[in-house]
Order: structure tokens, then C-alpha cells, then sequence
């Protein structure tokens, strides 16, 4: 049965509440905006629509879809409190996720197969020349999920740093298979805060004869700041990531290597 306020037939008004009534209040007023405070940022931005995202950063960006188990990936990597275990653990599961629907938007041709019964199926394949390139030190923890998806994959390197004193990343390692400017790339790189990291990277693979629009950035975090900075940049590169907030895990490195 709902309860409505008290009416004027007998009962008390709002306005006549006795002062012990008002002193209940206040703390409830109180609680209720400390769980607003505590709301995560996440929750207004799962609430973007599609539409929302291609208007603010086209169609080339691609966030994972966050149904409970995505949720539960990322709350548990978030939250401090969890075993370095643990961390990696899940941190695992979610790179696969990213993985696989990143493989989603690699180049495929038609393919037909014959059966052990003789029928023929009609299937894909991928288009051969694909490839990885992680940003060292965080991009390699994505480099298992990808071999256990292709287990043959040849995957190059990069070493981005950023100057002690002016803070600008720049490349002091790249180590590439020969032909990588005729290959689909799949750029691993889980922590994106500014993206001036990436910037940098794609920069190099472009110097290396890979076109833009055959990059794919496979992407755990991402703030809205950096997915404004590379999409400005390269607007033919795609983008894939679970998670667009305005607060990215930047410990994520340093847990899922034991080096925190």
C-alpha cells in the first residue's frame, strides 16, 4: 500500500512537523547526497546512446558492450581493494573481451568449406597479413589474450617516454615484422588518460607505411579527453574500448606486473 504525505484531516502538515521530525530529515537529505556523490561517472556515460557517441566521436569508435559481466570486470579492476591476483586474473578476462570483438573489425573474404558429411558450408575467414604491435610496458599484458585468439600472430613493439622535464612522449624503441605497411594492425594499449601515448605510436607505424584506416587501437580505459585528442588526430583510425570515464586506472601497469 503507498503512503502518501499526511493530509489536513486530523494529521500533521509538512509545514507543522515537530523539530524532532526535522532533525530525521536533515540526515536523510544528507545520505541521499552522499550516494549521488558516490554514483560512479560510469553510470551517466553507459547511459549514452549510440547515436550520442557517433555525434561526439563517429563511427569509428566502438565501445564494448556493458552488460553485468563487463560491469563486473571493471568494478573489480577499479576497486583497490583487490588481490594483485585477482586483478590479473579478471584484468585477463576483460583484455579476451576486447580481444575478440577487436578481431571483429579486422577484413574478412568468403569462404566455402566442405564437411565431414560432404555438405558445403558456406563461412569467412580472415584476410591473411594481420598483426599486433603493443606499447611497452602496459600494451604487453594484452599480447596472451591475442595470441590465445591467434596463436600465430607476429607482434611488433613500441617504447613511448615522456620527457622528465617537458613531459612530451616521444618513441625510443620500434621494433616491426618487415612488411607491416602491407599488414592490419592491431595496436594493444590498455590505458588511455591523455593520448598522447598513442599519438606517438600511430605516428611511428605511419612512418612505417601502415595506413590510418589500417589500424586498430584495442583499448581497456579511455577518458574522454583522449578519445577526443586521437579521434581528432585520426579520424580513419577505429578505436575499440569497454570503457569511456573521465578517471582512468592508471595503476593498471604497475598491478598487473607485480610492480606496484
Amino acid at each position: 500500500m503507498c503512503t502518501g504525505s499526511p493530509s489536513s484531516n486530523g494529521s500533521q502538515s509538512e509545514e507543522s512537523s515537530t523539530p524532532e521530525q526535522q532533525q530525521q530529515t536533515e540526515p536523510d537529505t544528507e545520505r541521499q547526497g552522499e550516494q549521488l556523490l558516490r554514483t560512479p561517472t560510469r553510470a551517466v556515460v553507459a547511459a549514452a546512446t549510440a547515436e550520442d557517441i557517433l555525434a561526439e566521436y563517429g563511427s569509428n569508435l566502438k565501445l564494448l558492450e556493458c552488460n553485468p559481466q563487463v560491469a563486473e570486470l571493471l568494478t573489480i579492476i577499479r576497486d583497490k581493494n583487490t588481490t594483485r591476483s585477482d586483478f590479473k586474473f579478471y584484468a585477463d578476462r576483460l583484455i579476451r573481451l576486447v580481444i575478440e570483438e577487436s578481431l571483429n573489425q579486422l577484413p574478412y573474404t568468403h569462404c566455402d568449406v566442405e564437411t565431414p558429411t560432404g555438405a558445403i558450408y558456406e563461412g569467412l575467414k580472415y584476410r591473411s597479413g594481420n598483426c599486433g604491435v603493443s606499447i611497452i610496458r602496459s600494451g604487453e599484458a594484452m599480447e596472451q589474450g591475442l595470441r590465445d585468439c591467434c596463436r600465430s600472430i607476429r607482434i611488433g613493439k613500441i617504447l613511448v617516454e615522456s620527457d622528465a622535464n617537458t613531459h612530451e612522449a616521444r618513441v625510443v624503441y620500434a621494433r616491426f615484422p618487415d612488411d607491416i605497411g602491407s599488414r592490419q594492425v592491431l595496436l594493444m594499449y590498455p590505458i588511455m588518460s591523455t593520448g598522447n601515448t598513442v599519438l606517438q605510436a600511430v605516428n611511428v607505424l605511419r612512418e612505417h607505411g601502415v595506413p590510418e584506416n589500417c589500424i586498430i587501437l584495442s583499448n581497456l580505459f579511455c577518458t574522454p579527453v583522449a578519445a577526443r585528442t586521437v579521434v581528432q588526430a585520426f579520424p580513419k583510425l577505429k578505436i575499440l574500448t569497454s570503457e569511456l570515464h573521465p578517471v582512468a586506472p592508471n595503476h593498471f601497469g604497475q598491478k598487473y606486473f607485480g610492480t606496484d
